[in-house]
């Protein structure tokens, strides 16, 4: 686990390109606010990145919706969010194509905690459920 500060805590941090729309990645980890008060993910930015959008998706039946979320991720005190494919991410446009097992540093712009800077290891395209990455929308 990452612990850059008393507040924030970071754990697995991970990537994986989008097969459905190429230059473009889902950056993913758990973020625990151990402070007594809520907290705001604001922004995200990497030298392998030209932008990084904090996005949050909605499932309805076998479709989604993916969103920028404008006002960031709220992280009310003492609660662990997981950024995961299908669910709130980064999606990373990248400067450059990702390799498996490639380290990316990221860092995490908190509007109480500050910074914090964390690396997301490149994984293999998988599966979500019952989907393929690959046979939908990227998340």
């Amino acid at each position: 686990m990452l612990n850059n500060g008393m507040t924030i805590d970071i754990s697995r941090p991970w990537a994986r390109t989008s097969p459905t729309a190429a230059g473009f990645a889902g950056g993913y980890f758990t973020v625990t606010n151990k402070a007594h008060e809520a907290d705001r993910l604001v922004g995200a930015e990497s030298p392998a990145a030209a932008k990084i959008e904090i996005h949050g998706i909605k499932v309805v039946g076998s479709g989604i919706t993916m969103k920028p979320m404008e006002k960031g991720l709220g992280l009310p005190p003492d609660t662990a969010i997981t950024l995961k494919p299908r669910g709130y991410h980064l999606w990373i446009e990248l400067k450059a194509p990702l390799a498996q097992g490639q380290k990316v540093p990221v860092t995490l712009t908190f509007e109480k905690a500050g910074t914090r800077s964390i690396e997301l290891t490149v994984e293999a395209p998988g599966k979500i459920g019952n989907d393929a990455m690959d046979e939908g929308q990227p998340g």
